[in-house]
């Protein structure tokens, strides 16, 4: 990002500051998460407190009903009020983790150790996670992404992606998987509807892969690659999460897998989550990795279009057949054009990747919320985006969950 496109993200930054605070009418708020923890502690029951396994503050779902309740609001929002914050940013796009176990143990998403993770019963049944794609469809959600953990784990992904992809208004359902499982479902995923593909792999190097997965299975990743392509998937996106002193040096190398292969290698900024033990020593920030692809390749890169909502910077080398793009979250965030939900594999609805406020929608949903509930508890919790994260050493200090128990 230049100086021009660093100057026009920052003026969209408060254009929308400007908008929130000019806004007329009422809007749906959440209590703060410290009102909220409060008026936790006087609730009879521990099994209805909305609180999940993770420690950061957690919404209890009931909040955003009783708030609408006692300001006399209607709860039967339109798509538009529901998904937009007070920003104005509709929120287009959902991510759904399917659930938090894997079969890699990568530096970056998970420590050496594990993690504790959620029981099977609170995970979000096959039909609570129809329920609510159905409902985030309705509201005006064109864009799924399914997720782990490894997705590819889950006996029911194939149903799912049909089920999905099924639904009215619903464009385009995605994947985010490691690879290892991916070949022997692929073709039959693709037959459901599954029409973008990620796959994610750090290095080209089999006995690295095994130092920073903890595991081996480098050739099935590799393989799983080809096999897309072979299939069609055009371009099948690559992503490379770039550590200092581990990958830094294979830039270059991932760069010439785009010459003559419809794939779209996407660097990542290491970003700071529980357990991965974040250092900025440790972060290649875009800049540098810009500036080692651009010495390899002096013709330069061309900047590709970079559609609205997209988070990465795209390029490509003159005369390659795929492209190259940069994810800049900890340098130059993208939060002004931020149009992404996540829903976590035990029903968690988070709605910015570095924020600790959740509220469950899988304890609504077993307490027996109605339509008109979920989008009222859906609402709340968009109203409450801030208008950008917080800079990388202030993330690397809070309380966030472990990449795993997210999503990728």
């Amino acid at each position: 990002m230049g100086a021009s496109e660093a100057a026009a993200h920052q003026r969209r930054l408060s254009e929308m500051q400007h908008a929130a605070k000019s806004h007329k009418g009422p809007r749906l708020q959440l209590p703060t998460a410290e009102e909220t923890q409060e008026r936790l502690k006087s609730h009879s029951s521990a099994s209805c407190s909305g609180q999940s396994s993770h420690d950061g503050p957690a919404m209890h779902w009931r909040e955003a009903v009783e708030t609408l309740r006692l300001r006399n609001q209607q709860t039967d929002l339109t798509g538009r009020e529901m998904l937009t914050d007070t920003f104005g940013r509709m929120h287009t796009y959902l991510r759904i983790s399917l659930t938090e176990r894997c079969n890699l143990r990568c530096l970056y998403c998970m420590p050496e150790e594990g993690v504790d993770l959620t029981p099977n019963e609170d995970l979000m049944t096959t039909d609570e996670i129809m329920r609510l794609a159905g409902l985030f469809a309705r509201a005006g959600v064109r864009k799924v992404r399914l997720t782990g953990g490894e997705p590819t784990l889950r006996r029911d992904l194939v149903d799912l992606t049909a089920g999905i992809r099924s639904l009215p208004g619903i464009e385009a359902v995605g994947l985010t998987t490691n690879g290892l499982t991916l070949s022997r479902k692929l073709a039959a995923l693709q037959a459901a509807g599954l029409n973008l593909l990620n796959i994610s792999v750090d290095t080209l190097r089999p006995d690295r892969f095994e130092n920073m997965t903890r595991r081996r299975g480098h050739e099935r990743v590799m393989s799983a690659i080809n096999n897309a392509v072979a299939l069609g998937y055009d371009p099948v996106k690559v992503n490379v999460v770039v550590m200092r002193g581990v990958n830094d040096d294979e830039l270059c190398d991932f760069v010439e897998l785009t010459r003559d292969a419809p794939l779209n290698v996407r660097f990542i900024e290491y970003m700071p989550f529980d357990g991965n033990v974040w250092s900025d020593s440790k972060m290649v920030p875009y800049a540098e990795m810009m500036a080692a692809v651009q010495e390899r390749y002096p013709q330069g890169l061309e900047r590709c279009r970079d559609p609205r909502g997209e988070v990465a910077k795209n390029f490509r080398v003159p005369g390659f057949r795929g492209s190259v793009s940069f994810i800049t979250s900890m340098t130059k965030a993208f939060c002004a054009d931020c149009n992404r939900l996540r829903l976590m594999a035990d029903g968690n609805l988070k709605v910015c990747l570095f924020g600790a406020n959740e509220v469950s929608l899988r304890d609504a949903m077993r307490e027996g919320a109605s339509q008109e509930d979920l989008r009222a508890i859906i609402s709340a919790a968009v109203d409450r985006k801030k208008a950008a994260h917080a800079g990388m050493f202030e993330i690397a200090k809070s309380r966030n969950r472990a990449m795993i128990k997210i999503g990728g």
